[in-house]
């Protein structure tokens, strides 16, 4: 037996610490999961893009009583970007979550189907996204979804 380490990096900041341009995204995610549908979780989530010409995309998360046919807010976000701007790449995003009225303490991570997306976006603009994880106690930022999704399943296990 062997033991494989696989790092996963992040920095964590104050809002205040964030530049003016990351504190836009996170603001923006915020609003926006203030504009999410979600009647049976009560958890709302806001997705901010920031696309290489520098303009900001939202999205959040959208529930339905047949709940696989719901989606999430970073997919809501990646998806309407891909769509609407297809020659742009994603240079950054940032999620915010609340629940009750209030913004979740500590950061919530997009879940293994988002972060999967994440990774084809990625592969398909050939950039890493940065990543802000937006919490009251400090926002984690990682400079692609490698360090959310260490064994991802990419392009190269289909021999692409």
């Amino acid at each position: 037996m062997r033991k494989v380490t696989i790092p996963c990096e992040f920095a964590v900041f104050g809002l205040d610490e964030l530049s003016a341009a990351d504190r836009q995204l996170v603001e923006a995610a915020i609003a926006a999961s203030e504009r999410a549908y979600a009647p049976y979780s009560n958890f709302f989530v806001g997705c901010a893009l920031r696309l290489a010409d520098g303009s900001v995309h939202i999205g959040s998360n959208q529930e339905n009583a047949a709940y696989p046919s719901g989606l999430c807010a970073e997919r809501t976000a990646l998806f309407h970007a891909g769509a609407a701007h297809p020659d742009l790449a994603v240079e950054a995003m940032a999620v915010a979550a609340q629940t009750g009225g209030a913004l979740l303490a500590q950061p919530i991570p997009p879940c293994g189907a988002c972060r999967q997306v994440i990774k084809g976006v990625e592969e398909r603009q050939n950039a890493p996204i940065r990543i802000l994880l937006y919490g009251a106690d400090g926002t984690f930022v990682c400079q692609g979804v490698r360090h959310l999704l260490p064994l991802a399943f990419g392009d190269e296990a289909l021999g692409a």
